[in-house]
């Protein structure tokens, strides 16, 4: 699709958002499983739950626009994954890598935040108000995710793996 227009722009942008979207679904349940924290450890489980919301969303903005929502992967998301995948592959106390993980995770979570806030500019732009409120409401749930991330992080699991074996 050439990219001759601002209502072409959005939709390669929400095809963008869903296939990073349906990469994160196959990584969290890796990252659940990764993670030694207990919280953290649910902070994923729950953000799968979530994620499945944000691709149903995203499934009915593109019914409305009459778009089918494949045909594209985000090489940015695959980009992101491979990183966190490095880190299962490593030799790493389970304290630190929880602290990794969420470093990890918080870069996707940017990469979200940063994709949803220009298809809701977009949306609203284009007059798409309905698409824009729904955009807005996975917005605010992956800053919230990535508020929980932070606060995990400074809280205990960055404590922990300074307590850890290397140190």
């Amino acid at each position: 699709m050439k990219l001759d227009s601002l209502q072409k722009l959005y939709v390669q942008e929400l095809k963008d958002l869903y296939s990073a979207e349906n990469q994160l679904l196959e990584a969290l349940p890796k990252l659940e499983a990764a993670a030694s924290h207990a919280e953290l450890k649910k902070a994923f489980h729950d953000h799968l739950t979530e994620t499945k919301t944000h691709v149903g969303r995203l499934e009915k903005i593109f019914k409305k626009l009459d778009f089918e929502p494949g045909g594209h992967k985000c090489a940015a998301m695959a980009g992101l994954i491979e990183e966190g995948s490095e880190l299962l592959k490593s030799d790493i106390e389970p304290k630190v890598l929880d602290a990794a993980l969420i470093a990890a995770a918080q870069r996707v979570e940017h990469y979200e935040i940063a994709g949803y806030g220009t298809a809701r500019a977009f949306a609203e732009q284009l007059g798409d108000h309905d698409a824009a409120d729904s955009l807005q409401l996975t917005l605010n749930e992956e800053g919230h995710a990535n508020q929980l991330l932070t606060r995990l992080a400074e809280r205990s699991v960055n404590f922990l793996a300074t307590t850890a074996k290397g140190e």
